[in-house]
């Protein structure tokens, strides 16, 4: 099982009213640069907010959200201290309640 970060935000917040993507490509050109492998990804209607540990999460967290997963928790905790208005914590995947870490209920039309 590994350790899941998570940075969780109403997607308008975090997409629309923060300059973010430039906050993921300037994270990606610097992974590049030290050749490290990508340990962050961005998750629209994030799947593991429907486990019952997180019900009271996904009831504060303006619909529809995004959130930002990583294996990397100084990354989320940078986030958390760049952005304030974002929920951050935990989870350990897969798991019964978490099958995968990075699923999303977001249909593709």
């Amino acid at each position: 099982m590994t350790t899941y970060y998570y940075a969780v935000a109403s997607q308008r917040f975090l997409l629309e009213e923060e300059p973010f993507e430039e906050v993921l490509k300037e994270r990606t050109r610097n992974y590049r640069e030290q050749e490290k492998e990508i340990d962050f990804w961005l998750v629209k209607q994030p799947a593991f907010l429907e486990a019952p540990e997180f019900t009271d999460l996904k009831a504060k967290c303006p619909q529809p959200s995004v959130a930002i997963i990583s294996t990397n928790q100084t990354f989320i905790t940078w986030l958390k201290l760049r952005l304030e208005y974002i929920a951050t914590g935990e989870f350990q995947a897969p798991s019964e309640s978490i099958a995968d870490p990075l699923a999303s209920l977001e249909t593709v039309a």
